[in-house]
């Protein structure tokens, strides 16, 4: 059995990591899963979370992703989202504005809101901010 699988992250505007990894970590929609080489074949959709890859020689490589799609192969894994950001690369004063701003829309009652849409902004703010934490953490700096 190979000790690398390749992965391929890609979002609407670009492809964001193309390499090898050890082992995969994702959001599935049902709850994370861990893709190890030779997986069975596997197609779920993700929820908006953090990507995280277990580098050849013991490296780790973290993504933020809005949701989407993952496809796993026995040598290869694919993940297609509208929005795939390298965790070092968030905005995190952006991120923390746009959970405030999903916070007071789902808080105002009087607002005509799209309720569904300002908790699915509100979900992917904080998943964003959870990517930028576990990084923190894993470099020593929180």
């Amino acid at each position: 059995m190979a000790m690398t699988i390749h992965v391929d992250i890609v979002s609407a505007e670009a492809e964001i990591f193309s390499g090898q990894a050890e082992m995969v970590f994702a959001p599935a929609i049902l709850g994370e899963v861990g893709i190890a080489p030779g997986h069975t074949p596997l197609l779920t959709r993700l929820k908006p979370g953090e990507i995280r890859l277990s580098l050849f020689g013991g490296g780790e490589e973290a993504f933020y992703v809005s949701g989407g799609i993952l496809e796993v192969q026995p040598r290869m894994v694919t993940v297609l989202s509208d929005t795939a950001l390298r965790a070092r690369d968030i905005d995190e004063a952006a991120a923390l504005e746009a959970r405030s701003r999903a916070e007071q829309a789902l808080k105002d009652q009087s607002a005509q809101i799209d309720y569904a849409k300002a908790l699915a902004e509100y979900a992917e703010a904080a998943a964003q901010l959870q990517a930028i934490q576990r990084l923190r953490k894993r470099a020593g700096h929180g």
